[in-house]
């Protein structure tokens, strides 16, 4: 069993839990009644989305970070484009009570990650408030990850869909995904390789906004991203391990904004 596989079962297994208290129908009526889904820009400069983030499987405890609201002004002050809100329990010690404290601390989109596989866990997360959803290509086959593309553009959210190599990177590019991630890190054992990246960002399509998930320790990654195609990157452990958020959000968005330019012209 991979990382991945570990995961996943320990996310069916609290997701039942929730069920027997919420029942589809009702997490049904309470995402219809939320607020609408706030649009996430495609087509803006290249921008940082910032990740609340207590802990990892590969690192264990991260931080404390007692509100998650407070955190995401923070980031949102540092000129963030999204905020990236990890509910996931066992491994990340996330929860939906983090989504819903961001939610009402920011006005720019919220990405629900979690490891979503069950139609419930899209109307979960709207009915929380999210705006955008992470879709793990690894995790899903191509007729489950096709139908919960469909069911989160349905639903008024964004899909940010989560590739790791080359075979990924084709099947999100046959979904027409028009946010596509690259994650670097190794789903079997945890390493991160920044470099996988430049190779999938060359063969992403015209028009796709990418964006580069881990790597990221400083200025120096950021721009090394921003080089090889990226548009955004999801940054969390160096957020929440360097001291000054808002201002580590505002350089990193500096920094790629430059680099980018450089590539554009």
């Amino acid at each position: 069993m991979t990382v991945l596989d570990d995961i996943v079962a320990g996310v069916r297994e609290d997701l039942e839990e929730r069920r027997k208290q919420v029942g589809l129908s009702e997490i049904v009526e309470r995402a219809r009644a939320a607020e609408p889904a706030r649009a996430f820009d495609l087509d803006a400069d290249f921008g940082v989305i910032a990740e609340v983030k207590r802990r990892s499987p590969s690192r264990g405890d991260l931080a404390h970070i007692p509100d998650p609201g407070t955190l995401a002004r923070l980031y949102a002050a540092g000129g963030a484009r999204a905020i990236s809100v990890l509910t996931e329990a066992r491994r990340f010690s996330g929860s939906l009570d983090d989504l819903d404290s961001v939610r009402a601390a920011v006005d720019i989109p919220v990405l629900r990650k979690d490891f979503m596989v069950d139609e419930y866990q899209f109307h979960e997360a709207r009915a929380h408030g999210a705006d955008l959803v992470l879709l793990i290509v690894a995790a899903l086959d191509p007729t489950q990850l096709s139908e919960f593309h469909a069911l989160a553009n349905d639903l008024g959210m964004t899909a940010l869909v989560e590739t790791h190599n080359e075979a990924e990177l084709e099947i999100a590019m046959d979904l027409g995904a028009p946010l596509i991630g690259v994650n670097t890190r190794n789903l079997k054992d945890l390493s991160v390789d920044t470099g996988r990246f430049a190779p999938l960002a060359a063969r992403a399509p015209k028009g796709c906004t990418l964006v580069a998930e881990s790597g990221v320790a400083g200025p120096a990654d950021v721009a090394g991203y921003a080089d090889a195609g990226a548009d955004l990157v999801l940054v969390g452990e160096a957020l929440v391990t360097g001291g000054d958020p808002e201002a580590a959000v505002a350089t990193f968005t500096a920094t790629g904004q430059e680099h980018r330019a450089r590539v554009v012209s």
